[in-house]
């Protein structure tokens, strides 16, 4: 028996779940990836981070092979699909390929990935807009958030403003909260932030949400971590404005 060309895609949305996304920005996948799997790739990454000598696609900061021992567990893992095949898998996860599909009305494809670490004491990232950042023609940029462990007020969950989405692109300056937020972040404007709801995941849950959804992360509070997979896709017809994001990874 021969591989197949093109697997078969999921469909794990519901019409319920469809039109919650389509008014709300966002949606749970509950349960997208099972334990195993998360303990898997977290362990997975310690041991990039961990390596005597850390390949040079993996350095926590540009120019300096030498890592700090600081530096190894909390500055993000940049692009690591782009080198690494379990984190091409697991930007290829079946059911985010799926949901994407059923979402944006036609298959999705990869284009960037983060996995953040967020370790105790660790600030967020002000209130913004992913569109701002990553431009896409047409607008089709959609994240899937994996939690690598419970996340919550405490260690520094995403915050959301539902139906935001729909407010299209607002203008962004500079960030006002510096013990709250990173300092080289921009921040939404013209919007009222108390309108803010916490994202509380499971381990193993996934966000999906769009471009234009506000949100925001907060200070990490607690003695626990709060790592995460984090990856941008658009629709295959889509183009990105951004050279370093350009290319795009079938999810089949």
């Amino acid at each position: 028996m021969g591989f197949q060309d093109k697997a078969e895609r999921l469909h794990p949305l519901s019409e319920e779940q469809e039109q919650l996304y389509h008014e709300n920005g966002y949606l749970i996948l509950k349960a997208g990836c099972s334990d195993d799997l998360i303990d898997a790739y977290n362990a997975h990454i310690h041991t990039i981070r961990s390596a005597d000598v850390i390949e040079e696609w993996a350095w926590p900061r540009k120019g300096k092979e030498q890592a700090d021992d600081k530096d190894r567990f909390s500055v993000r893992l940049f692009n690591p699909h782009l080198r690494d095949g379990f984190s091409l898998q697991m930007m290829k996860l079946p059911i985010v390929r799926g949901a994407l599909a059923q979402v944006l009305g036609d298959e999705a494809c990869g284009v960037q990935s983060m996995y953040f670490y967020k370790d105790p004491g660790s600030p967020g990232q002000a209130a913004h807009q992913d569109y701002y950042y990553i431009r896409n023609e047409p607008n089709t940029l959609t994240a899937a958030w994996v939690a690598m462990e419970y996340t919550d007020e405490e260690n520094g969950c995403l915050w959301v403003i539902p139906g935001s989405h729909r407010l299209g692109l607002l203008p962004h300056g500079a960030v006002t909260n510096f013990k709250e937020h990173e300092a080289w972040t921009d921040e939404v404007e013209g919007i009222d932030l108390a309108q803010e709801l916490p994202v509380i995941l499971d381990k193993g849950d996934i966000l999906i949400f769009n471009s234009l959804l506000i949100h925001s992360s907060t200070r990490n509070r607690s003695e626990r971590w709060r790592r995460s997979y984090v990856c941008h896709y658009i629709r295959h017809d889509s183009t990105i404005e951004r050279e370093d994001l350009k290319r795009k990874i079938a999810l089949v």
